[in-house]
């Protein structure tokens, strides 16, 4: 049991967000006030409880910035595998749910084409996949929607473009990402049956390029991770396609909005402030990246597996079940000053919105590309965009795990 002065039993319903049927249901961008609350009084330690598959499951938010990055980087001490009846996305059988040298061996084999310097040399194919989409949403007319009809194709491009998967199967891979990625007791049947069916049709894509290496990541999984059994050959490419876009495409929708709509130094916005400031789009990415961020409620669970004592001084006890809360840590008055405002120049921004550690989101470089090649080509090319309906009625994401807006409509 923990000694930081809670009850457990007392607990919070978690997400923070979570309506009387079990479903998170965010009203907008802006992250809960507990977070901020959390980070900056009392223990940083609170108990929540979070439903799933049916079940109440009891647990610890660890909202302090050091006592996040302390229990995302031990994975002797914080275990991913001995709490995965704790998380509400299955993710077992994937990079996500693993530990120590199963967990790096997984990771090893995908991860020379996610580093920065490869990466990098992406940049002219990111670059293009984003003008082609963008010429595409111009051409369709006004008003559109800029997540139907430039995020999320533009962001499925490139990962799948990276994999090898075949153009005229994408739609289909995003119908599967979105059962998949639904939070909650009511999607798990939807999510296990999604699963299924991108099972089979990877495995089938994998078994091509074994016959014949096609000089793709998929054949890098076929080949380098062939003695690993079925399940991880097949989830590994899944959880790279579903991740990689909808993260990604969910920041650009998002992160549009918040520079449309939110006050930057006084009364302009911030899209007026980076149309006379191109130089930070960069930075300003960064920024937005630490206040709205994708998580729709809080990194994966831990499991503690011995008796530990976190940075903040308080105490957990084997068997206790944490959440580190990364919108909490990048609140912490400790870290960022000044942390609920929206500041471009912030330095340093070392925020956890893409985790820490061995679990550090690997495709992070990548997708922190494809945000930033967005936004400077929107504000190049589409100066003028501006939300086509009040901010306000813009709908949000809910039951799932990763935060976006449903639809974006925009005109120019």
């Amino acid at each position: 049991m923990i000694t930081a002065g809670h009850d457990i039993a007392a607990g919070l319903p978690h997400p923070f967000h979570v309506d009387a049927d079990g479903v998170n249901r965010p009203p907008g961008p802006e992250k809960h006030p507990y977070y901020a609350r959390f980070a900056a009084s009392g223990s940083g330690v609170v108990p929540i409880v979070r439903q799933v598959a049916g079940e109440l499951v009891p647990a610890l938010l660890i909202c302090r910035y050091a006592d996040v990055r302390e229990v995302l980087r031990r994975q002797d001490v914080f275990s991913r595998a001995a709490a995965a009846h704790a998380d509400q996305i299955d993710v077992t059988g994937t990079m996500l749910g693993m530990d120590g040298p199963e967990h790096a061996r997984v990771r090893g084999t995908v991860k020379d084409s996610f580093t920065k310097p490869a990466v990098a040399e992406l940049r002219p194919t990111v670059q293009a996949a984003a003008e082609a989409r963008l010429a595409e949403l111009i051409a369709g007319g006004r008003p559109a929607d800029l997540v139907r009809d430039f995020a999320i194709p533009f962001t499925l491009d490139v990962v799948c473009d990276l994999l090898g998967l075949p153009r005229e199967d994408r739609s289909q891979f995003r119908r599967w990402g979105d059962m998949f990625l639904g939070a909650g007791d009511l999607s798990r049947a939807d999510a296990a049956r999604s699963a299924g069916e991108m099972g089979g049709y990877v495995w089938s894509q994998l078994d091509q390029r074994r016959g014949c290496p096609a000089g793709d990541l998929l054949t890098r999984i076929a080949t380098a991770a062939a003695d690993q059994p079925t399940d991880i050959q097949v989830k590994l490419p899944i959880s790279l396609v579903v991740g990689g876009w909808e993260t990604a495409a969910s920041s650009i929708a998002t992160f549009v909005h918040v520079l449309r709509s939110r006050p930057y130094e006084g009364t302009r916005t911030g899209w007026e402030h980076l149309l006379d400031h191109p130089e930070q789009v960069d930075s300003a990415v960064t920024e937005l990246e630490r206040l709205y961020s994708t998580s729709n409620g809080d990194e994966m669970p831990r499991r503690v597996m011995a008796d530990v004592e976190l940075p903040s001084g308080a105490r957990l006890a084997e068997g206790d079940i944490v959440i580190p809360s990364h919108d909490a840590a990048n609140r912490d008055p400790a870290v960022f000053p000044d942390p609920e405002r929206m500041d471009f120049d912030r330095d340093p921004n070392p925020h956890l919105s893409f985790g820490y550690g061995p679990h550090y989101c690997i495709g992070a470089h990548l997708g922190a590309l494809e945000v930033r090649t967005a936004i400077a080509l929107l504000l190049r090319e589409l100066p003028g965009l501006q939300l086509a309906v009040p901010a306000e009625e813009v709908s949000w994401k809910a039951g799932h795990a990763i935060l976006g807006p449903t639809a974006l409509p925009v005109t120019w």
